[in-house]
């Protein structure tokens, strides 16, 4: 298990440009394995601390990594890989975020506290990334018990149909 890594004032350290990177154990992700069939597996994480064109502070957050979800398609195990790119204005606990701020697509808002928890960050990033219905791109779905394909009800409809009338 991994030392627990904290940022105590995060204005400061996107003031100073500090930057972050390090690996997460899956398995210490406790909300991602909920979601997974296996705990196997490392989140890759880059923190970078900037000052936005606008002159606000932000962090620049890298992730990359692989989850095992269920293909809700097939219902089999699938390998989910990740490489996502966040942008967070940073907004002080209790600040009301500008409306201008709710509007811009480039960008989320986060309210930092102090002592910000890079693990707890990282693993709400991806949380927000995977996808509510994961499946594969190409898959069959599961047939019925007993390996039988199963005929739709409107099958024999088509068979009402009138040669050339109107339909």
């Amino acid at each position: 298990m991994s030392q627990r890594c904290v940022i105590p004032d995060a204005f400061k350290f996107a003031a100073d440009g500090r930057r972050l990177e390090g690996r997460i154990s899956l398995a210490e992700c406790s909300r991602l394995v909920e979601m997974t069939t296996s705990a196997e597996g490392e989140i890759a994480y880059v923190l970078a601390g900037a000052q936005g064109d606008d002159g606000k502070w932000q962090f620049e957050l890298e992730l990359s990594g692989t989850l095992r979800l269920v293909c809700q398609r097939c219902l089999t195990e699938m390998a989910w890989p990740f490489e996502l790119a966040s942008t967070l204005l940073l907004v002080r606990s209790g600040e009301e975020i500008p409306e201008d701020e709710l509007e811009d697509d480039t960008r989320d808002a986060i309210e930092v506290q102090p002592d910000l928890d890079v693990k707890q960050l990282v693993e709400d990033e991806i949380l927000l990334a995977v996808p509510i219905v994961p499946r594969h791109e190409r898959c069959e779905a599961p047939l019925p018990s007993g390996g039988a394909t199963k005929e739709s009800p409107f099958a024999a409809l088509s068979g009402l149909k009138k040669p050339g009338g109107v339909q």
